[in-house]
């Protein structure tokens, strides 16, 4: 006789991603002599939240109301000097994960990963929760 198969609960993720361009200057210890000059990066987000769907729409957040929260915060990072970004601090990938988190959170508690990366370079950083 064989066991009724009982669905374990599950919960969504749902990721939206970005981009941005931006230039910066960063003190560093190594390679220092670039990075203390201006300059740019193009920027690749993404944003993750993890949650159950409303039963009645069927979704755990509407695209259209998180891309539009996106944009806003797009437009505070596109074409920037990173440097001058108020509450950012040194622009590291990591304060940029922060950044991100810190901006969308209050809007998204759903939100559970930042990730930004520098495809160019190679780089990515994820902060999660």
């Amino acid at each position: 006789m064989s066991a009724a198969y009982i669905p374990r609960p599950a919960r969504c993720e749902l990721s939206q991603r970005f981009y941005f361009e931006a230039a910066h200057t960063l003190e560093r210890s190594i390679d220092a002599e670039g990075s203390r000059r201006i300059h740019g990066h193009t920027y690749h987000a993404e944003v993750t939240l993890q949650g159950n769907p409303d039963p009645v729409s069927g979704m755990l957040v509407d695209l259209a109301y998180l891309r539009r929260e996106i944009e806003r915060l797009r437009d505070r990072l596109d074409h920037r000097f990173l440097d001058e970004v108020a509450g950012l601090g040194p622009a590291t990938l990591e304060n940029l994960c922060a950044f991100i988190r810190a901006d969308l959170e209050p809007i998204f508690p759903q939100l559970c990963a930042v990730s930004v990366e520098r495809q160019a370079s190679g780089d990515r950083c994820t902060l999660s929760w």
